[in-house]
């Protein structure tokens, strides 16, 4: 039996440190956590379970051709030359008849968290080499909260390191469901021993999640999209109650004056009291007040928001006021506190290059959330170019973007679309093209992670059936393109490999490759302490050189210097808000097809039973969910887990129709919207409302 350090590279904030156990045969018998990965490190059931989607029977084991009409399911195997050479001719009939920004360039999830097999930046190489791309600008996961994380504080590198949580009184998560979305492989389990020490943690969510039940010592269910209004009554409290730390926000920010005249009512007549914000946002006055009075007298406090609550219509001021709330506390850049900012992913990591890639500052650019507005509208409808075909590398765009039939209508309406992938996903179906690729058991890799190490996952088997690494197929098509020398610089992915280790912080090469795990110096980082700590010496890159409070989208035409609460109530006809958070047993669409997962989910609408009962249904009953955008069929799970006047069904299952053009998979997306939240232009998939009928 041989163990074999490995690291999840999907698309989740932990790439945790695993074990594959391998028989004598080659087979890996199971994946368990790697005792050398950090102190209280672990890993999750969607890693352990890697290795049954390696060997699973509905791999892509040859390149695909199309044969029926886009979206039948039905195609041809082909062999890599013939794949490789039609892809080619399709690339080069595109970038010569309409030039090559008619192409757009989407990667990302299917392997995004690797140093050299990275779908997120290896398209981008092999893009900008091909002469240009329309580029997905932004990301669907966080697009409001980068916005304004940027323009408060100049930077992105506002998190921290779990172990300094070990110092708070008090953890505030606001609509972060840490249990399932993870935010690196040891948050989860600080919280547990904060937990278990007697510190709070309260968490504020529409439902009762898995974090509520295995975190929380109080949960606040609260209406979605409502978060700055509870946020703004938190901060009228602390004012009234002399609580705020003046002497900090004299010394670190600059423009809280604007917002405290918000709160106390000074330009609009309306004190944002908590009996103001209970009437939105659904929760007691009586709890706001208690909960602002807690915070107050409890720093240090670490507030943890999700990006939950910044995909929603106005989510670029839920972040905006959180900022605000640990500043008038004194608790940002301190051991035990926070930002109020996101913590994953947003502190430097230890350094290990990537392959450079051309700047993608002079590529026409669409809002990620707008492609196919974008393919749709094109020039005409105020876009920069007109999309002609689609280059997918490890993304199922079409049933994770908003608006699944605006989605279905891009990928018929564009000449070609090509796509790199492991499985039949619904967006591989409406492909012309399928390049079967490899999983991370399949080839070596470094994986960075939201923390201060790195991984190093080993290849455990030789690729399986034809398939190939993403890297060595972008090769083939830069040699037969005409630009292989300045793609590959003549390295195989190993050699890449071993010329970014050497140019690492990695000493020890060869002890990291069979430890799996490499430890950055510091593990008790806090974003912004430098700053907080000697200010003069290390000022913020903001026109003040402090944290902007006034000041965070101000050069963006109609947005308040300070941050406002900007409410969307439920439209005529639409009176429930739905929510579509993460699965627990996959990530994003990932996985979603497999038996074990749809033996750990409940394919099911979460409903309360007064808004169950108001229907005249019962838990099991099959229902009819409706939006503008779309229906769709589902069973009711009947629960006090969620807030009244709030449905949930997570986000990530494939979709399917039936005869009736009814969506029977269990995709959200069928009734979500391209309207994002300005001026971030970020995804706004937590500010949808829908009516549910028993069907």
């Amino acid at each position: 039996m041989k163990l074999l350090p490995v690291s999840c590279n999907k698309d989740c904030g932990a790439g945790c440190p695993l074990l594959a156990h391998v028989d004598d045969s080659g087979k890996i018998i199971k994946i368990t956590d790697n005792p050398q990965g950090p102190p209280r490190s672990q890993g999750c059931i969607k890693g352990y379970n890697m290795h049954k989607a390696l060997h699973a029977e509905d791999r892509i084991k040859t390149p695909l051709i199309r044969t029926g009409q886009r979206g039948s399911g039905q195609f041809r195997e082909a062999s890599w030359k013939e794949a490789l050479d039609i892809t080619a001719g399709m690339l080069e009939k595109i970038r010569d008849t309409y030039g090559p920004t008619s192409l757009l360039g989407m990667g990302g999830g299917g392997a995004c968290r690797g140093v050299v097999h990275n779908t997120l930046f290896l398209p981008l190489r092999f893009f900008g080499l091909f002469g240009g791309f329309t580029l997905p600008s932004g990301s669907y996961s966080s697009a409001a909260s980068s916005f304004v994380t940027a323009h408060t504080f100049g930077t992105r590198n506002v998190g921290l390191d779990p172990a300094t949580l070990l110092n708070a009184n008090l953890i505030i998560l606001w609509g972060a469901n840490i249990s399932v979305t993870r935010f690196g492989c040891d948050l989860e389990n600080y919280l547990q021993e904060l937990k278990e020490r007697g510190i709070p943690i309260v968490v504020i969510d529409p439902r009762k999640s898995r974090t509520v039940r295995k975190l929380a010592t109080q949960w606040i269910p609260i209406y979605p999209g409502t978060d700055s209004a509870m946020m703004a009554a938190v901060l009228h409290v602390l004012l009234e109650e002399r609580m705020i730390d003046r002497a900090f926000l004299e010394h670190y920010t600059n423009g809280f004056a604007e917002l405290e005249s918000y709160v106390c009512g000074v330009f609009d007549g309306i004190p944002k009291t908590p009996a103001w914000a209970a009437e939105i946002c659904g929760t007691p006055q009586d709890t706001i007040r208690d909960l602002a009075l807690r915070y107050g007298a409890a720093k240090p406090t670490a507030l943890i928001p999700g990006l939950s609550i910044q995909r929603t219509l106005g989510g670029e001021e839920a972040y905006r006021m959180a900022f605000a709330l640990q500043a008038a506390t004194g608790n940002t850049g301190i051991p035990g506190g926070s930002s109020g900012g996101s913590v994953w992913g947003t502190m430097p990591r230890p350094r290990m290059p990537f392959p450079s890639f051309p700047s993608t500052s002079s590529q026409p650019s669409v809002p990620v959330c707008k492609w196919p507005d974008a393919i749709l509208e094109g020039t005409e409808g105020g876009y920069p170019t007109d999309i002609k075909a689609i280059y997918s590398v490890g993304q199922n765009y079409l049933n994770q973007g908003s608006d699944i039939k605006k989605n279905i209508k891009a990928f018929e309406k564009v000449e070609y679309a090509i796509c790199h992938e492991v499985i039949m996903t619904p967006t591989a179906q409406y492909c012309d093209v399928i390049l079967p690729s490899t999983t991370f058991l399949e080839r070596e890799d470094v994986i960075y992670s939201a923390g201060n190490h790195l991984f190093y996952s080993q290849k455990v088997v030789e690729p399986l059936y034809e398939s190939r690494n993403d890297y060595d197929i972008f090769c083939e098509l830069a040699r037969r393109l005409g630009f292989y020398d300045e793609f590959s610089k003549n390295r195989s992915a190993d050699e890449w490999l071993e010329f970014l280790l050497k140019a690492s912080e990695v000493e020890d090469i060869e002890a990291f490759r069979l430890r799996g795990l490499y430890l950055g110096q510091d593990q008790n980082r806090v974003g912004l302490a430098e700053y907080i700590n000697h200010p003069q010496a290390n000022p913020l890159d903001t026109p003040s050189g402090k944290i902007e409070l006034s000041a965070a989208a101000s050069s963006v035409e109609g947005t308040r210097n300070h941050p406002a609460c900007r409410i969307t109530k439920p439209p005529p006809g639409y009176p429930l808000r739905l929510i579509t958070p993460h699965a627990f047993a996959r990530i994003n669409s990932t996985e979603a097809n497999r038996a074990w997962v749809q033996r750990l989910e409940r394919k099911a609408l979460w409903i309360h039973p007064d808004d169950a009962h108001k229907r005249g249904t019962a838990d099991g009953d099959m229902v009819r969910i409706s939006s503008p955008q779309g229906r769709m069929l589902t069973k009711a799970y009947v629960t006090g887990g969620i807030h009244t006047g709030v449905v949930c069904l997570p986000q990530g299952e494939w979709v399917r129709f039936n005869e009736s053009g009814d969506e029977i998979g269990g995709s959200p997306n069928i009734l979500t919207s391209t309207t994002p939240t300005l001026p971030s232009q970020g995804a706004r998939t937590h500010s949808v409302f829908v009516e549910v009928t028993r069907a």
